[in-house]
């Protein structure tokens, strides 16, 4: 199996714990649209991820809490018809496998086999370590999430750094190696320190991907709306802005209403 970006011709569970092991970083970002996927995907992305991240910056919500199986697994499906190379992460969003082991298993079985995903994303720790073994053991691949958790935002009552304090760092490496032992192929790390997120790299076997957490994860993910720069109103200093898709978009539309408007649109070459 080669070890140099962009070789492999399709990513599995099994490439991103090799990545780790040869020390190449994981490049992963998020989609929930045909045309975002397929640019993507196209581009080299590792993982594309979609993420309940969709009712933030796709249906306009306050919080991820809204967001439904039943939309996450409409919006892997549309996303899965543009993959080709990438591995294809669900989130399962709140309430989905919060309530007993047997609902969650059905729940994830549901979006691999409605939707296409190749594993299943949930936030947790201790809490969930038999339902991971179980998906585990019946060949559902878990990413874990550590960290800033966003379904728990109204427990922690802010969006500030996690894990500052020394007895939830403790927890917090707990955790993870609890994840780790029970089979996750990798553990999303939001929002700690850099030093702790380097001590979790160290102890587990799974790839950890950072969002605010440092350059000593294993990989990086950020949401792409986020590091596209369309999102005017959300700064903080994690993300890395890569255009301003904002101003190009807006340009774009008040040039067209114009010529619209001065009846320049359509010309002779663009009628028929």
């Amino acid at each position: 199996m080669s070890s140099h970006p962009g070789e492999y011709k399709r990513i599995t569970t099994k490439v991103i714990l090799n990545m780790k092991k040869t020390g190449e970083k994981v490049a992963m970002l998020t989609a929930y649209d045909f045309m975002t996927a397929k640019l993507l995907d196209e581009a080299g992305v590792d993982i594309i991820l979609v993420g309940d991240s969709v009712g933030n910056v796709f249906q306009g919500l306050e919080t991820t809490l809204p967001v439904t199986l039943d939309e996450i697994i409409y919006h892997t499906k549309v996303v899965r018809r543009a993959v080709k190379r990438a591995m294809l992460v669900a989130d399962m969003p709140f309430m989905s496998f919060q309530v007993n082991t047997e609902e969650a298993v059905r729940n994830c079985g549901r979006i691999l086999k409605e939707s296409g995903a190749e594993a299943v994303k949930m936030e947790g720790g201790k809490r969930i370590e038999p339902l991971v073994k179980q998906l585990v053991d019946i060949g559902i691949p878990v990413m874990g999430h550590l960290g800033l958790t966003p379904q728990s935002i109204y427990k922690f009552g802010t969006y500030e750094v996690r894990a500052r304090e020394t007895a939830e760092a403790k927890q917090l490496v707990e955790d993870a190696k609890i994840l780790d032992r029970v089979g996750v192929f990798g553990l999303v790390l939001e929002k700690i320190p850099s030093s702790l997120a380097a001590k979790v790299t160290k102890n587990v076997s799974c790839a950890t991907i950072g969002i605010g957490a440092g350059p000593h994860c294993d990989g990086q993910v950020l949401v792409t709306n986020d590091m596209l720069g369309m999102n005017e109103q959300f700064h903080p200093r994690f993300v890395r802005t890569y255009a301003k898709l904002t101003e190009t978009m807006r340009g774009a539309f008040q040039n067209y209403i114009d010529d619209v408007k001065k009846k320049s649109f359509p010309s002779k070459n663009e009628s028929y």
